[in-house]
């Protein structure tokens, strides 16, 4: 009876326009003071233990961290980047707005920041060239909601909250489902550009891949830091969350410098000589060479026994070296190794100008306007989803204390449900809540009733949270709450009618992933557990 009337109460405030989480929180409060034996202490108790959550402390930080690579010009670089690199084929643009979508994803974990920082962009860049815009909308509004399914992701941080699953495995798990759906997505573009005859764009050569590349690179850098710090075993998920947040502010104010006191101040100046540039440039991408070949090898041989910090950094260094001499041997054919000290003195100026300038303005880069625009953004972001999840999670409380998830559990097994059954009631039920609300407030309330009836079915943990993130993504896109559809709505000026109809046939795309990733669990689980092992729950 206690759990009828917990539904029926978050219901009907929802329907009454009450925001979600004082639907949660007061439905939750009022059975624990009329029908419950717990006390009302017990909210307080559970609202202090939900905010003291560990792992929810990630979700701050990667908020922060989308929040200056979507405002500090990285998603420009990364379109460029993509449409190097697939821009060519028919329909270029289109799927280079998909792999575009994909990388910053990786870097932004959130589905509206990926749908604004590219859509922006790559909407007006599609219109250009002779795209509709119905047709560039449906691309964005749908590829934008890989942001919640390839790592690092906030949803994926919250299940792992609310399960007890592990962050790490969750983050691996969605890396080859979030390839597929992007080339599922790809390959339907594709198929609709030879239907339609949509343009090509013209091949500019490897050239034009690896300048793309350099540009996007100190972005790009990031994946490598967050999933090569967290699986090389240097920091846990949330510190990995924390460190992507210095790093982003970082390399949006001192490095790409599209915001803040130096905005627009290149690094290298017109007016610099071809020997200070070569040598600036030629220890820049020795350094960075050093650096992520540190990354990447202690990950790779972290279990090795006979390779040392020490070794790594001997053969970093010389392969860094040789970098920099075929660098500068490259961009100055008539010149020898000799000549690599005079070029390295020659970028001397440049150095000692950038670093006066960062000097003068230091103070500077953390108390101006751009600054603390998106320092406010990050935090109204962070305040909106936290109240959500505290009260999602008090309602979990009331769920577990009234032993509802055990009931619907035996209700199900007593009516001979088995694994396939439910993952389709499962997808059913994610589906219709997903229409009308935030994604990380539904996954609070579904997951801890799914979760032991999953265990009890033999489904993987892993698995499950993959199929709710998946689930997740579609609600995005579906009316009349989906997030990412008032967004491209937003970025576009189109109404929410005409999104959806644009949307439309890549939903269906989406769809057929659902099915794919629900019945073929070796998608989700042989990366992470390749790699971590199986995830161990204890019923």
């Amino acid at each position: 009876m206690e759990a009828i009337i917990l539904f029926v109460l978050v219901l009907v405030l929802l329907f009454l326009g009450v925001p979600v989480a004082v639907s949660l929180g007061l439905s939750s409060i009022l059975i624990i003071a009329l029908f419950s034996q717990d006390s009302l202490s017990s909210v307080a108790l559970q609202l202090f233990t939900a905010s003291q959550n560990y792992t929810l402390l990630a979700i701050p930080f990667f908020v922060l961290a989308s929040a200056f690579m979507s405002t500090g010009g990285v998603a420009a670089r990364i379109i460029r980047f993509a449409i190097a690199s697939v821009g060519h084929i028919k329909g270029g643009l289109a799927i280079a707005s998909v792999l575009a979508c994909m990388l910053f994803a990786a870097l932004s974990g959130s589905s509206p920041a990926t749908v604004v920082a590219i859509g922006t962009i790559a909407i007006a860049g599609m219109r250009q060239v002779g795209y509709s815009k119905d047709f560039a909308a449906g691309i964005i509004a749908n590829a934008g909601t890989l942001g919640i399914l390839i790592p690092p992701s906030i949803v994926m941080v919250v299940y792992a909250a609310a399960t007890d699953v592990s962050v790490g495995r969750m983050f691996l798990a969605g890396v080859v489902p979030g390839i597929v759906a992007g080339l599922m997505l790809m390959i339907a573009i594709y198929v609709m550009a030879r239907v339609r005859n949509l343009p090509a764009e013209p091949w500019r050569g490897f050239g034009e891949i690896i300048a793309g590349g350099k540009e996007a690179g100190w972005g790009l850098f990031l994946i490598i830091i967050i999933l090569g710090g967290i699986y090389g075993g240097v920091f846990t998920p949330t510190e990995a969350a924390a460190v992507a947040a210095v790093y982003a502010f970082f390399v949006a104010l001192f490095i790409y410098r599209d915001i803040g006191p130096l905005k627009g101040v290149r690094w290298i100046q017109e007016s610099d000589s071809k020997r200070s540039r070569i040598g600036f440039s030629s220890l820049v991408y020795a350094a960075s060479f050093f650096f992520v070949w540190m990354i990447l090898t202690f990950f790779i041989t972290s279990e090795w026994e006979n390779v040392s910090m020490r070794g790594r950094a001997y053969v970093g260094l010389a392969l860094s070296l040789a970098i920099m001499v075929a660098y500068s041997l490259w961009r100055d054919r008539e010149s020898n190794p000799f000549n690599i000290p005079g070029y390295l003195f020659a970028g001397l100026p440049i150095w000692t100008r950038n670093f006066r300038l960062i000097g003068r303005h230091f103070f500077g880069f953390f108390f101006n306007d751009d600054t603390r625009r998106v320092l406010v953004e990050a935090s109204k972001t962070t305040i909106m989803l936290m109240f959500i999840i505290v009260n999602a999670l008090l309602f979990a409380h009331v769920l577990t204390s009234e032993r509802i998830p055990d009931a619907i559990t035996q209700f199900m097994l007593g009516y001979g449900f088995n694994w396939v059954t439910f993952l389709i009631a499962v997808n059913l039920l994610l589906l219709l809540g997903g229409q009308f609300m935030e994604p990380s407030g539904l996954l609070l309330i579904v997951a801890p009733v799914v979760f032991p009836i999953a265990m009890e079915l033999g489904v993987d943990p892993v698995h499950l949270g993959i199929i709710m993130v998946v689930n997740m993504e579609i609600g995005m896109i579906t009316p009349p709450i989906g997030l990412n559809l008032f967004v491209t709505s937003g970025i576009t000026g189109m109404s929410l009618i005409q999104v959806v109809r644009a949307a439309l046939p890549f939903v269906a795309v989406l769809f057929a992933f659902l099915i794919l990733i629900t019945y073929t669990p070796v998608l989700s689980t042989w990366l992470p557990y390749s790699l971590m092992g199986p995830e161990i729950v204890t019923r």
